[in-house]
């Protein structure tokens, strides 16, 4: 129960490249998964994501969404989310100038 008392990690971010070559020692099987992140001080699950992600986007993953896919799903959220701001936007100018012109 040592890991009880432990405080919770600082959330890093790395570059694609660093992700890459992390990715890359995994797939050489020189070390396990575990090894890899004790080295570079990561964590095993976020290797492993990195691993899966790379798998994906490369055609032989698990089906899920592609890093391109995810960029631009986040893209059409953001248009999306504009987009319903505008509507209700003009709703609200619709029945202003309804009221006005009675």
């Amino acid at each position: 129960m040592e890991g009880m008392g432990k405080k919770p990690r600082r959330r890093r971010s790395f570059t694609a490249e660093f992700k890459a070559e992390i990715v890359e020692l995994c797939q050489r099987g020189d070390r396990s998964v575990g090894q890899v992140a004790r080295d570079f001080d990561l964590t095993e699950t976020a290797v492993r994501e990195w691993i899966r992600q790379a798998e994906r986007d490369a055609g032989t993953g698990d089906g899920g969404l592609t890093s391109d896919e995810r960029n631009e799903l986040a893209q059409l959220r953001r248009e999306n989310r504009r987009l319903k701001e505008d509507v209700e936007i003009l709703k609200r100018a619709t029945a202003f100038f309804a009221k006005e012109t009675r």
